[in-house]
């Protein structure tokens, strides 16, 4: 059996595809999968096969600002991941030819291969990582790919046959109730585990982390204003960041116990909670840790991830507009001193421990790879 994964050459983006991949592995399929050709290191470190599907992407315009709302924000985004696919969709489409895979596993931004699986008749399997609908991208996609779609003989960007979700259920929206599920088993890169990971915290311990894009997009201030705030707490703080970043700091605060490459996962299993950005990645990791959240969405899936963890009662939030060093430290020390969020978070992680594994997925996926009849109608 052969399944071919395509990815949009972020972070964000491939890292909740891993797990799966590691799946059909396992199980002895053989797994390939493709993305941009700058992106292709990521993968390799992360043990799978890869190949690239076209050149270096452009993601200049995921900076742009004066949107007019979030709806506006999520179809220049959504732009932006199209003009990416339609760069990989040549690439894409060829290697299926030559290589003939089973099955096409792409997540929810990878618009190059819901069309390769169409194309090729193969069964495609989206993997939807956030919380919202995101009707924006596949907007985008049939706008951006207009031209391509119509020489290919599709008059829309096509949909999956199968859909999976690795959020809790109790956290999504009703769109995506018909979701197969799946547990949630972080992967966050391949940082090096530190010493003091080992050591039970001698105060309350807490993550700052804005994820692998924010910091590149004009963030630089806001993050360290922050860390210097939280430092002012009784606790011990971990900031999750690139090691590049942290080294132009300077000297730092003696409660900061550790800035650069981190293990996120593993880290946060040692957490009292975390204050980061609401990026997928990072709002699953503190969900399967149990670890209290506050939340600081700026675009896109953050928004919704947010509004989950808030509901569900295991954390906070703060709009772009109320984010301030000390409304952070506050919000902050609020979820240290009342046990309801540490309560409701752990109940999270029981719920996502008892999700389908990957592995179970693979085994309920693998039907529609060997009889493609059982695709769905339409």
């Amino acid at each position: 059996m052969r399944i071919l994964f395509a990815t949009v050459p972020l972070s964000g983006h491939f890292f909740p595809l891993v797990p799966l991949a590691w799946a059909y592995r396992a199980a002895g399929a053989e797994v390939v999968v493709t993305t941009s050709a700058d992106y292709l290191p990521t993968v390799l470190r992360a043990g799978l096969p890869a190949t690239p599907a076209g050149p270096a992407a452009d993601f200049t315009g995921l900076a742009g600002h004066g949107y007019r709302d979030a709806g506006e924000h999520l179809l220049a985004h959504g732009r932006v991941f199209a003009r990416v696919s339609a760069a990989n969709l040549v690439g894409t489409l060829r290697l299926a030819e030559s290589w003939q895979p089973d099955l096409v596993v792409y997540e929810r931004a990878a618009a190059a291969g819901a069309i390769t699986a169409a194309v090729h008749g193969v069964p495609g399997v989206e993997l939807q990582w956030g919380v919202p609908a995101l009707r924006e991208y596949r907007e985008a996609a049939d706008e951006v790919l207009a031209g391509e779609l119509s020489a290919l003989g599709l008059p829309a960007l096509p949909r999956a046959d199968h859909v999976v979700g690795t959020w809790p259920p109790s956290l999504r929206h009703l769109h995506a109730a018909e979701q197969s599920s799946m547990r949630h088993v972080p992967y966050n890169g391949d940082a090096r585990l530190p010493d003091w990971l080992a050591v039970p915290p001698r105060r309350p311990r807490v993550c700052l982390t804005l994820g692998t894009v924010l910091p590149g997009l004009g963030t630089a201030g806001l993050f360290l204003a922050l860390l210097e705030k939280l430092s002012t707490l009784d606790i011990e703080l971990v900031v999750a960041v690139a090691d590049e970043t942290a080294a132009a700091w300077g000297p730092l605060p003696p409660s900061v116990l550790h800035a650069g490459r981190l293990p996120l996962a593993q880290a946060l299993r040692t957490c009292d909670a975390v204050v980061h950005h609401g990026g997928n990645g990072t709002s699953l990791a503190a969900l399967e840790a149990g670890v209290p959240q506050l939340v600081l969405p700026h675009f896109d899936d953050q928004i919704g991830n947010a509004e989950a963890v808030v509901r569900s009662g295991a954390g906070l939030r703060l709009s772009p507009g109320e984010i301030t060093p000390e409304a952070v430290a506050a919000g902050c020390a609020q979820l240290l001193d009342e046990p309801r969020f540490a309560e409701v978070a752990a109940g999270v992680a029981a719920e996502n421990a008892a999700q389908p594994s990957p592995a179970e997925v693979v085994r309920t996926l693998t039907p529609l790879a060997l009889q493609p009849e059982l695709r769905r109608a339409g």
